[in-house]
């Protein structure tokens, strides 16, 4: 098996991985489910576990497959090539999703296709469209009981206010937080003890790998907590695994890190700011490599920002995250669309 396909198929089955043992016109589904979440590759011809069963392109499935494809709505773009035995049907994510196929809209969840429901659908064309902003949006699961304290006064402290016993409901509406009474997703993300247990989403990968491909990984950290603390993780991990010198001038020692800390600081939280929190079972990805540091995060371009318009057009995706990092100051109020990687 050629190495590069045998790497491709231990990642398993996942977020925007599909095994297919054979072709089937089902496969819409699949193109559908990718196009509206993050993009993703379809093998065919490989079985649930990974095992190779194999599947030969010939110029008829390659047009039943487009065929497909063309007869969404609206239509999709994909990509087909034969790679050793198996077929890779490439899917990127859409800058004009919702798409549909003949049996109805489609979103991916983890490692499997699951047809959206009225709720979901509606509020896949509101975050499309503008009129709704998942950090806006209430939960109905959190309790007051269920927002930390700690975590609160810890941001108060940094904004600069002294306030004793106080209820996080007052607390929220002096800082008027809370969407008329009720918790939102953005308050769950920086002050709940576990964001988690309502936003599953909420988290941060970090690897660091000795070369510069990406196959051999010596630190790896899974932070699930709030944004701030995902935040100082990911600054903690930056300074461990980047390479370090030391300047000496007179009598002083100067540390000088290969990439400037300021930088990657900048470049860590937009990339939390901008994370398109509304698609589940997506990570925020850090990855340090031996010549770059990659930063990753989900969500496609913004309603009117295309790639030429990035330093022109100045755009928040999540409007009160940034304005919470902005009062404790680990950014300015002023920030660029959003990060896909820095080197």
């Amino acid at each position: 098996m050629d190495e590069k396909l045998q790497l491709l198929l231990q990642e398993d089955e996942s977020l925007i991985v599909e095994f297919k043992e054979r072709f089937s016109s089902k496969i819409d589904k699949d193109i559908v489910t990718f196009s509206n979440t993050k993009g993703g590759k379809i093998f065919l011809g490989v079985g649930d576990q990974g095992e190779i069963i194999g599947e030969v392109l010939t110029n008829e499935l390659k047009a039943k497959i487009n065929n497909l494809a063309r007869n969404c709505e609206p239509a999709i773009a994909v990509s087909i090539q034969q790679f050793d035995r198996v077929v890779i049907v490439t899917v990127g994510q859409s800058d004009v999703k919702p798409h549909c196929c003949a049996t109805g809209y489609y979103r991916r969840l983890d490692a499997t296709t699951q047809k959206m429901n009225q709720k979901e659908l509606k509020l896949l064309f509101d975050l499309m469209s503008g009129r709704s902003k998942f950090e806006l949006l209430s939960n109905d699961e959190i309790t007051w009981d269920d927002i930390s304290l700690v975590k609160l006064k810890s941001f108060l402290q940094q904004v600069g206010i002294a306030l004793e016993n106080i209820s996080p409901k007052h607390l929220f509406d002096s800082l008027r937080l809370a969407q008329n009474n009720k918790i939102s997703n953005a308050d769950i993300l920086f002050f709940a003890k576990e964001p988690r247990r309502f936003i599953t989403h909420c988290e941060m990968i970090l690897v660091a790998f000795k070369d510069g491909e990406g196959t051999h990984i010596y630190d790896r950290v899974n932070t699930q907590d709030d944004l701030v603390a995902q935040f100082h993780e990911a600054m903690t991990f930056l300074k461990k695994d980047l390479n370090l010198r030391s300047e000496i001038t007179g009598i002083s020692r100067h540390d000088i890190y290969e990439i400037p800390l300021a930088a990657l600081r900048e470049a860590v939280v937009n990339a939390i700011i901008h994370h398109d929190y509304s698609v589940a079972g997506t990570s925020l990805l850090i990855e340090v490599y031996e010549d770059r540091v990659v930063i990753k995060n989900p969500g496609s371009l913004l309603p009117g920002v295309s790639v030429n318009t990035l330093t022109q057009i100045s755009i928040r995706r999540n409007e009160i995250i940034a304005d919470l990092f902005a009062r404790i100051d680990k950014t300015e109020r002023i920030v660029v669309v959003f990060v896909v990687s820095s080197v």
